[in-house]
């Protein structure tokens, strides 16, 4: 009997042999939903057994056994949908494999307790064998894609949670500061107001990581404005902040545009704290507002150890931080400051990229200024 016979004979038998297995795979607590399982197995032979049927030229089983079998069109595959409901019922990408594992062997060895095989039996295991592998694929893509959005949900939920506790602290801590002014409790009331701003901060960004890996964007309240004076005013609060660090600021040309100013200074913030904290310590950070035709130029350059261009694009992945964090004790940050710079500029329709030049790091950011709050083509002037 041909092994596509075999398992549309035989698919109860399969089935339970399976369905046993993923019982023993179940991660502890997790809430195993077998009528499910049971109508994801079945549907998924049934796709092992059309392509079992199908076809096949050697150059089309030469790509699949390398991995580059076309995509699935039409319907999501039955293996796709398995992936996403193993991630849900909170089992473990190696669990998930195995059941794959399990199902394979149990193919293989009731089709060969059945009988004795034919002569086409090798050809049949070779493409059993490759739809089994396209399947694992199937199921790890949208396992991978399902895990993460969960990952970010609860981040979100995470960050929104914090939010109104933090509210309180900060609140208070204001408060404090207000009534031990001139006191020997005043720099105490200061680092928890600092430490509490700085906490909010961090939430703000896990907020808009999330909501950007979930699809939302991030949100912008654009209005025409001048970016020189909310730079400007961020130099001046960041010189505050980090006294220890000589910050400059040179602003040039028509910096007018329909900008979200408050996300562009808290780009500037980002930019700068990420250049105290990895470069070269005492030595001075630049930063340039540039104004030309149609864009903004916002640059932030330190000296420090040169990366290559390829690390340097990585920063601005979220969750990385710089090489030298791990000396520099930053353990406890998250790595969100790049990603949000990037997430900022492409809110506003223009990008951020790095360099490195002479020993010095630079991040610009390009922002174009000749749209208006619709996406019509307009050019805003100085009052």
């Amino acid at each position: 009997m041909r092994l596509a016979d075999f398992i549309q004979t035989h698919t109860q038998r399969i089935l339970d042999d399976a369905v046993e297995f993923a019982v023993t795979q179940a991660p502890r607590g997790a809430q195993l939903n077998v009528k499910r399982l049971r109508n994801d197995i079945p549907h998924i032979l049934g796709e092992i057994v059309a392509d079992l049927r199908t076809p096949q030229s050697p150059v089309q089983q030469r790509e699949k056994s390398l991995g580059r079998a076309p995509a699935h069109a039409g319907p999501e595959s039955a293996a796709s949908s398995h992936g996403r409901s193993r991630a849900d019922d909170g089992f473990g990408v190696n669990q998930m494999i195995a059941e794959y594992r399990a199902l394979r062997a149990s193919v293989l060895r009731l089709w060969a307790a059945d009988e004795a095989l034919i002569a086409d039996a090798v050809d049949d295991m070779i493409r059993f064998n490759e739809a089994i592998d396209q399947a694992v694929a199937e199921s790890l893509v949208e396992f991978s894609r399902t895990v993460e959005s969960w990952r970010n949900v609860f981040l979100g939920a995470l960050g929104h949670d914090l939010r109104g506790p933090l509210t309180a602290v900060v609140g208070t801590a204001e408060f404090l500061m207000d009534s031990v002014k001139d006191t020997p409790h005043a720099r105490p009331a200061e680092r928890i107001l600092n430490g509490g701003l700085q906490l909010s901060r961090l939430v703000d960004g896990l907020l808009d990581y999330s909501k950007s890996r979930l699809g939302a964007g991030m949100t912008l309240h654009r209005a025409p404005c001048d970016l020189a004076t909310a730079v400007t005013e961020e130099v001046e609060l960041l010189r505050a902040t980090l006294p220890d660090v000589a910050i400059t600021l040179q602003v040039a040309g028509h910096t007018h545009g329909p900008f979200d100013d408050t996300r562009i200074r808290e780009a500037v913030h980002n930019l700068v704290t990420n250049a105290a904290k990895y470069g070269e310590p005492h030595e001075e950070i630049r930063v340039s507002l540039t104004g030309e035709d149609d864009r903004v130029r916002l640059a932030v350059s330190n000296a420090g150890a040169p990366l290559a261009a390829d690390a340097l694009n990585a920063l601005f992945d979220p969750l990385r931080r710089g090489s030298s964090a791990a000396n520099k004790g930053e353990h406890s940050s998250l790595g969100l400051g790049l990603f949000i710079v990037r997430e900022i500029a492409r809110a506003h329709g223009g990008e951020v990229a790095a360099r490195v030049d002479g020993g010095s790091t630079t991040f610009v950011m390009t922002l174009p200024t000749e749209r208006d709050l619709s996406g019509h083509d307009v050019r805003y002037v100085a009052a």
